[in-house]
């Protein structure tokens, strides 16, 4: 089984072309989201001109509140840091980071930080979750903010007040005892959990602080005998985390602890053949969130003809990402 590349490419366009259909309206709350998977889906097959940047562009920044400086999942939305940062990935990749207040983005990323634990809200109702943790981090990064102005890497905290020292604390508050990491602290290990925490500490340049062999044992033990991995023990395996689970190892240097050509298979049956799109497993409908990772998986697994993508940031090495490569660690 090959990869339908068009057929996936004319999925993704023809999501947008449904404005009349209940499920469109319905799944507004994740219209920014959708929109940075389906770019980057795009991005993946070198088909990102297939939509249009301009009205990409005006969409999201309708979608801002000068009010918070956050995002909204769609125009009259309240901001939440999830949009947020696929605002920001959107912006980035059409280099339009220009066009919005940068700064005051930033401010409103600090401001959902806890100063006494490091934990960070999703929003103003204060639900907190490790990937609030990430979302602030790579957000922070791609906005050049993370850091102090001068990038020496001296200062432990950026100028406008979010500390890396506590939210390192707190990531490293939610690993457990079997490697994996979860959304708080004493919670259940989960897959995307590992992402977004190992992901966090990447960016801020803390993954010298623990030895994270154990982790990555943990995810690989998440494929299955039929080639595709799950989240969590005794779970069916899901496409997605072929993204999740993945990026991880690849940021730990274990990706070869997968057996690739086992997940290329299992990636390449949940294809629609006919409409395009990439369900979560063989046999039932596709979506642009599976479609996605199953494509960043796949990129990640060097599939022919696939663009390379960043296991950080899970973008296009394209777009010119911050190098975060040679990026010196803190002590810890």
């Amino acid at each position: 089984m090959e990869l339908v590349a068009e057929k996936h490419v004319h999925y993704v366009v023809g999501l947008d072309k449904h404005k009349d259909d209940l499920e469109y309206w319905l799944t507004e709350h994740l219209r920014i989201n959708g929109m940075y998977w389906g770019l980057v889906a795009l991005c993946m097959l070198g088909s990102e001109s297939a939509v249009s940047k301009e009205e990409t562009v005006d969409f999201v920044l309708k979608s801002y509140d000068s009010n918070s400086g956050g995002f909204g999942a769609a125009p009259r939305h309240d901001p939440h840091i999830l949009s947020t940062l696929s605002a920001i990935q959107i912006l980035y990749i059409y280099d339009a980071l220009d066009r919005v207040d940068t700064d005051a983005i930033a401010d409103y990323i600090c401001s959902l930080q806890d100063p006494k634990t490091g934990a960070v809200q999703g929003d103003k109702y204060g639900e907190e979750d490790t990937r609030f943790v990430y979302n602030a981090v790579s957000t922070l990064r791609l906005l050049g903010r993370l850091f102090s102005r001068d990038e020496s890497f001296r200062s432990g905290d950026i100028d406008n007040g979010f500390s890396i020292d506590l939210a390192t604390k707190y990531i490293m508050s939610c690993k457990n005892f079997d490697g994996g990491f979860s959304s708080t602290p004493d919670g259940e290990s989960h897959g995307a959990q590992a992402f977004v925490c190992i992901g966090a500490l990447k960016i801020m340049g803390r993954l010298n602080i623990s030895d994270f062999d154990l982790t990555a044992s943990w995810l690989a033990k998440r494929q299955l005998p039929e080639g595709g991995l799950n989240g969590r023990p005794e779970k069916l395996p899901d496409v997605c985390y072929s993204w999740w689970i993945l990026s991880t190892l690849a940021m730990l240097g274990k990706l070869h602890w997968i057996n690739k050509e086992k997940l290329i298979h299992f990636i390449l049956q949940a294809q629609d053949t006919e409409n395009g799109g990439i369900a979560d497993r063989t046999g039932n409908l596709p979506d642009v969130f599976h479609t996605v990772f199953g494509l960043t998986g796949l990129s990640l697994l060097g599939y022919p003809g696939l663009q390379s993508v960043s296991p950080v940031f899970c973008m296009p090495t394209s777009c010119g990402l911050p190098d975060i490569s040679e990026q010196p660690s803190f002590s810890a």
